[in-house]
């Protein structure tokens, strides 16, 4: 377990030593500039969970896709579910790095845009150890097509956040390819902007409805027996809606303090009415799985809620290192249960790495 833990221990020091962020652009977003002190970030994320070897609830499942590239061309492999991964599987095994290299490129797309996102935010370095416990160790080691387009989901929130529609939708479709549930962001557009709604809603509607034939048509009836008729059980999945559902709350107690871009604040105001929405909705449905996975795409909701709520608590634009200590103690408490009592953390335990050979 060490190795988890220096993973969230590195940005929770960072994180108490270092100030908010204060340098903002015109229109009340904040500046992603990159360092060195962040590609390194980069590039620790993408060798944990590229090289990890035999780590992860869903480890086994991802050589079935293998499996198929090594029989498929490049024209089967668009043609089938998720051609995105399809894709990165196919050229994967061409060039001989089977899952390693299936993993690499997939932690890499995930950790960039976890990482913009963190950026984007005031207190980058302690969104990233709200991150670590669940949607990096949990999510980006385990669910790895989904992790790919929570990662391409995040570059195209901090495009929205900056009124870039466009991109947003661009990014989500692109999510799409590896995960076709992420399709159900693209409304997120056309509820939170406030220009041009009409002509967004009628691009939405045109680039949902061919995302959906595309990415999702042929394989919605599965969909729906898998995760609804068959009312699958995620083990836990109250307490990660409800992980959710307390920034949720928090934001909407917080609303009129938070000091964020307008056009922020509807896409968040937005992610907190589902949150709630998910977790009250589990006391009145048993396909907890479904919920649990629409769940995931409400996780930055996390790292944007406890990036600001030091400010929001205590003094504007001060170290407030008490409430980032009592946050981080808040995900070190979360990361030690899930070792100790999850169900199935024993697939995590202990982390191995490919050594080659």
């Amino acid at each position: 377990m060490l190795p988890y833990w220096l993973l969230f221990l590195v940005p929770a020091l960072l994180a108490i030593s270092s100030p908010p962020s204060r340098k903002m652009r015109r229109d009340g977003t904040r500046f992603a500039r990159s360092d060195p002190i962040w590609v390194l970030m980069l590039l620790l994320l993408t060798i944990m969970i590229g090289f990890r070897f035999r780590v992860g609830g869903d480890w086994g499942a991802y050589f079935e896709y293998l499996i198929v590239a090594a029989t498929s061309d490049l024209r089967e492999s668009l043609l089938l579910d998720d051609p995105g991964f399809r894709v990165l599987n196919l050229f994967s095994i061409w060039l001989g790095f089977g899952i390693i290299g299936v993993n690499t490129v997939s932690g890499l797309i995930f950790s960039a845009g976890l990482l913009a996102f963190c950026r984007s935010l005031p207190r980058p370095w302690l969104a990233l150890a709200v991150a670590v416990p669940y949607l990096v160790i949990v999510v980006g080691m385990g669910y790895t097509r989904q992790a790919v387009a929570i990662g391409l989901v995040m570059l195209g929130l901090v495009a929205l956040g900056r009124q870039k529609w466009v991109w947003f939708i661009l990014w989500v479709l692109l999510a799409a390819t590896f995960h076709k549930t992420a399709v159900i962001l693209l409304p997120i557009v056309a509820l939170t902007m406030s220009r041009n709604r009409w002509l967004i809603i009628l691009l939405v509607g045109v680039t949902g409805g061919v995302g959906y034939q595309v990415l999702l048509g042929d394989s919605a009836d599965t969909l729906v027996r898998n995760y609804i008729d068959a009312e699958l059980q995620s083990g836990g999945a109250l307490i990660r809606l409800g992980m959710n559902a307390l920034p949720a709350l928090l934001f909407l107690f917080y609303r009129k303090k938070i000091m964020i871009a307008p056009s922020e604040y509807r896409i968040w105001r937005l992610f907190a009415f589902i949150s709630v929405g998910l977790f009250v909705a589990m006391f009145g449905t048993s396909a907890s799985t479904a919920l649990d996975r629409l769940g995931l795409y409400m996780l930055p909701l996390q790292l944007f809620l406890f990036a600001h709520l030091p400010d929001l608590m205590g003094r504007q634009g001060k170290q407030n290192s008490g409430i980032v200590t009592m946050i981080l103690a808040y995900y070190a408490a979360i990361l030690f249960v899930w070792f100790n009592f999850g169900s199935f953390s024993f697939a995590w335990v202990p982390y191995r790495m490919h050594l080659g050979g």
